[in-house]
């Protein structure tokens, strides 16, 4: 593990507030996956796939994408359940991994530059791990790997959710107490430490986001069972096997950046530190007064770091002497 090299923040794309990237519903094996393209800017750019975490979308990476396009051909994907796909039939990290890399067999553009974002980093890590042929590098935002004290997450309150037969209808029925704009005020308290650092336009598509979720009947059932999963995969992870995510972490080989806010109330803080200590190949840059989305809050920040993580890689392939 080393420090996270930051680009110089005057070669980066001027600031701008781009709207969503545009999508389109792909039908892939029986059922659609919403996808989101940021086209490359300039000759050259090479393919990047983003994932995003437990309750997000594809939206989230909006100003990070743009950022990086004149050097990634960015595509963001809504998970089974989430933003404008199509529920799945299971709500795992191997599930999610799986779908991962069939849209990168499907879209043919690997191996990709893959970005994930809390349960995102976690799905692919476990894409990195099994599948380095479709990897270029790895960037991980806060990624949720396993920890054990759930004291430490604003999420340890739905923990007596997973215990309750049909708790999903519990959440559904939180869902329709709420107005959508309390609902949103809320997801973003929770994910952000700086409000101010949101603008008008990215608070109004997070309303309509909110919107969207309540408006998808699958939405309760899918946001629980994918938290189940998410529980279980911590679990598994300090027992005997090789379906550990710190295993599969210690695995990986791509070059990758690690992002973490000192100020997240979903993953214990201590995780990030933690992923870069078990990845062979990885930097870290942990970021003082920053939440759980660093890639919204400080879009710029974070696109420096990858740009960095970009140009020493490309570097390496040209000298192999700097090789480790």
């Amino acid at each position: 593990m080393k420090r996270a090299t930051l680009w110089p923040d005057h070669l980066l794309p001027d600031d701008r507030v781009p709207p969503p990237w545009p999508g389109r519903a792909v039908r892939l094996d029986g059922s659609v996956t919403y996808v989101r393209d940021t086209p490359a800017t300039a000759a050259g750019a090479e393919p990047a796939l983003y994932v995003h975490g437990l309750g997000g979308s594809s939206q989230n990476w909006t100003d990070l994408a743009g950022l990086l396009s004149d050097r990634l051909d960015g595509q963001a994907i809504d998970l089974p359940g989430f933003g404008r796909s199509e529920p799945g039939r299971r709500y795992t990290v191997p599930a999610f991994a799986d779908l991962v890399v069939r849209w990168i067999e499907h879209s043919d553009r690997g191996p990709v530059h893959l970005f994930g974002n809390s349960l995102g980093g976690a799905v692919t890590v476990q894409v990195a791990g099994l599948r380095p042929d479709l990897v270029r590098t790895l960037t991980l935002i806060s990624p949720a790997l396993p920890f054990l004290d759930f004291r430490r997450s604003l999420q340890g309150r739905l923990l007596p959710v997973l215990a309750i037969p049909g708790g999903e209808r519990l959440v559904a029925r939180r869902l329709t107490q709420l107005a959508p704009e309390v609902m949103a005020q809320q997801v973003l308290e929770a994910c952000v430490a700086d409000l101010s650092r949101i603008c008008a336009q990215r608070r109004a598509e997070a309303l309509e986001e909110i919107r969207v979720r309540y408006e998808a009947e699958h939405y309760a059932a899918a946001y629980v069972r994918t938290f189940r999963g998410l529980v279980s995969s911590f679990l598994r992870a300090y027992l005997p096997g090789s379906n550990s995510l710190w295993r599969l972490a210690r695995s990986v080989r791509a070059p990758t950046l690690v992002v973490g806010g000192r100020q997240d109330r979903l993953v214990d803080v201590r995780v990030a530190p933690q992923t870069a200590r078990a990845i062979p190949d990885s930097r870290l840059l942990m970021l003082d007064g920053v939440g759980h989305v660093a890639q919204l809050e400080v879009p710029r920040v974070v696109a420096r770091a990858v740009v960095g993580l970009l140009a020493e890689t490309e570097e390496t392939a040209t000298r192999p002497d700097l090789a480790g």
